[in-house]
Formats: structure tokens, sequence, C-alpha cells
């Protein structure tokens, strides 16, 4: 029994490597299309929109679970929420505001910070393996994007307060959902609504309001991949995943996210890559590896 168990154990932790490794191949690509969208809408009427659609797509489950479990969803869903508020809004204006190497840089600095933020709202001390491979991801991660470009600005700052709140969601994330009754798609639903209406409210609160909603499809069509790739499936994968592996590992595995985004970039949008690039990204891609062939 004990010997099935771990197998069990084994199986999952597996499946939610794969899960995680193609959260990573969805948020890689979300940068460029969020930057298609952000030409017709305003930030935060954006995020709205991306947000609201998502928590109205997933209330049929959230209305589906039973009492208990959508008390669950509920009281664990409008803390992650709100974090996760924080962490779209600096990533958003810190992408605005500071270049895109930059920006790709800062926010790989959550896979060092998420061991330290597990081992201090945790109290668990990840491997020391899980140190090294950190390290060795964000070695990758300032080659893949070419290291800080100009003087350290209000959009780098935000970027790097977004990677800090990144660690310390994914840690509150594995610490409230490791022994919840809530669905992974309703406390998704949940998230979703406490970051599209918070971002509504917001705009609404903003001078001027927000302008008409955008007739061209091209913004559509961003939309709902992002809402469908990068929401949807994203946020369910990574609330399951926490509940079969540890914070660190999981944000290990997601950081590999800057090597989809320059293959996006190269492949799908024409941008070229340096020698050091492709470097750094085989670097990202070697620690994700090794990651998943041991247990952390």
């Amino acid at each position: 029994m004990n010997t099935l168990t771990l197998s069990q154990s084994k199986n999952l932790l597996r499946l939610s490597d794969v899960a995680l490794l193609l959260v990573a191949v969805v948020w890689g690509t979300s940068y460029g299309v969020a930057k298609g969208a952000l030409a017709f809408y305003p930030v935060l009427g954006f995020l709205a929109v991306r947000f609201i659609l998502t928590f109205v797509l997933l209330l049929p489950a959230l209305l589906r679970a039973g009492g208990p479990q959508r008390r669950d969803a509920v009281r664990t869903g409008l803390p992650l929420g709100a974090l996760m508020l924080g962490i779209f809004l600096c990533e958003t204006f810190g992408v605005a505001l500071t270049q895109a190497s930059n920006a790709a840089l800062l926010i790989s600095l959550c896979v060092v910070l998420t061991p330290f933020a597990e081992w201090w709202l945790l109290g668990s001390r990840p491997a020391r393996a899980m140190f090294v491979f950190a390290g060795i991801s964000v070695l990758g991660a300032a080659l893949l994007s070419g290291g800080m470009a100009g003087a350290f600005g209000p959009g780098d700052g935000l970027m790097l307060a977004a990677a800090v709140l990144r660690a310390i969601t994914v840690c509150q994330t594995s610490k409230l959902t490791r022994h919840s009754t809530a669905p992974a798609l309703a406390l998704t639903a949940v998230q979703a609504g406490v970051i599209g209406f918070g971002s509504l409210l917001l705009a609404l609160c903003m001078p001027g309001g927000l302008p008409p909603l955008p007739l061209e499809s091209a913004f559509w069509q961003a939309s709902l991949y992002l809402v469908l790739g990068c929401t949807v499936f994203a946020f369910f994968a990574q609330n399951w995943a926490l509940q079969h592996s540890s914070p660190s590992r999981v944000a290990l595995l997601t950081s590999s996210e800057p090597v989809f985004g320059a293959l996006f970039a190269v492949l799908w949008l024409g941008e070229g890559l340096s020698a050091a690039g492709w470097l750094g990204g085989g670097l990202i891609v070697l620690a994700a590896l090794w990651t998943t062939a041991r247990r952390a």
C-alpha cells in the first residue's frame, strides 16, 4: 500500500511538472500578445476585460461547488486574488515603463526569492540543490535578456515588486490550498473576479474613467487567448500543481517562461536572438530539466 501511495505521489509530481512547463509556454507568449492588445485599450481597462471575462466563464464552476467548497474558494481566493491583482498591476505598468529585457531579467528574480519566501513563510527549508538551480536559472535569464539596460527606473522598481509578490503568492497559494476542499476552477474564478473587478474599480476612480470598448478584432483575439490560455489554464494548473509540489519547484519550472517568450519572439514576431541569448535559454531549460528529474 505504501509502495502504491509513493508511486501515485511520483506520478502526480511528474504530471504537475508537465502542467507547469505548459504554463511557462503560454506565459512566455503572453507579453507579446498583451502588448498588442494594449495598443487598443488602457492597462486597467484591459486587465478588467481579461479577468472579468475569465470570471464569467468560470462562474458556473463556482456555483456548482457545494456550500463548504464555495466558502473555501472565497476564503482562499480573496487574499490570493488581492496579491495577484498587485502582481498584474506591477507587471503591466512596469512593462510599459521599462525595456523588455529589463522586465524579463527582473521578473525572473522570483525564482531566487521563492526558496527564501518558502523558508520564511512556511518554515520549510528547500533542498540545497534548489538554490543552485535557481541561481543557474537567473544567470540564464540575465544572458537571455542581455542584462540590465540603462539606469534603474520606476518601471524596473515595479517589475522587482512583481517578482517579490510572485514569490510571496506562490508560497501563500501552497499554504492556503494544501488543505482546501475548493475545486481549482472555483478558486480560479474567485481570483479572477478579484483581479477583474478590482482593476475596473481602480479604472473608474481615475480621471476620465475608461473609453468605450475597442471594436478591433485583434484586441478581442488577443484577449480571448489570454483568458483561455494564460488565465483559465495557467491559474488552474498552478493552483492544482501547488497541491502536489513545493513552491520552490513550482517557481523554478515556471521560470522557463523567458525561454518560450524568446522563442515566440524569434519564430512568430521575427525578432533576433544573440548567441548569449541562446546560451541563457539553454541554462534555464537545463535548470528546469534537472528539477523535473529529482524530487524537491
